[in-house]
């Protein structure tokens, strides 16, 4: 699981870019290494963060579980390279901004870094993050594409199938959504 998890990590800290990322160490005031060890900590807590309220059968979960069957059902297919601001912005985008407070609290007490920091690092780090998503999910979906999980255009309030469908979406997108 911890092998997939840095895999997301990468994929995001590659997403990011070494202007995006010197960007995120002026904010810290570290260099490059610290600015990536902050970020992997940062998205290895969002990340986590999204699994468990996944799992949790609310109306959290189900919102989430919602944002994650949005990211992968793109309407715009072609727009993954865009940065993902205009590509599952809407539902996901909104769930990453609700878990980015207590994910920053979470981060700061790990790192001593200020949580208003840590918060202005997730704001930067949310359009990346939603990239991979969708880069991830468009990745997978030919794998997934005639399973029983995976819904056609899942209509808006139903949560997507419970059997291995969000397990697998999960475990695609985020890598290691596996319990």
């Amino acid at each position: 699981m911890s092998e997939s998890e840095s895999s997301f990590q990468d994929d995001v800290l590659g997403e990011l870019g070494p202007d995006r990322l010197g960007e995120i160490a002026g904010l810290l005031g570290t260099d490059a290494a610290g600015a990536r060890e902050t970020v992997a900590t940062t998205v290895g807590a969002m990340t986590g963060d999204l699994q468990e309220k996944a799992g949790a059968d609310d109306d959290e979960g189900n919102e989430v579980r919602q944002a994650f069957a949005e990211v992968a059902e793109p309407p715009l297919q072609g727009v993954a390279t865009l940065g993902g601001g205009l590509l599952g912005g809407g539902l996901m985008a909104g769930v990453l901004a609700k878990v980015s407070k207590p994910v920053a609290a979470a981060v700061s007490k790990k790192t001593g870094i200020p949580a208003a920091t840590v918060s202005r690092v997730i704001e930067l780090l949310i359009p990346v993050v939603l990239a991979v998503f969708a880069k991830r999910a468009a990745a997978g979906k030919g794998a997934t594409a005639g399973a029983p999980g995976a819904t056609a255009g899942a209509a808006p309030g139903a949560a997507p199938a419970e059997g291995g469908g969000l397990g697998d979406l999960l475990g695609q997108i985020l890598g290691g959504g596996k319990k």
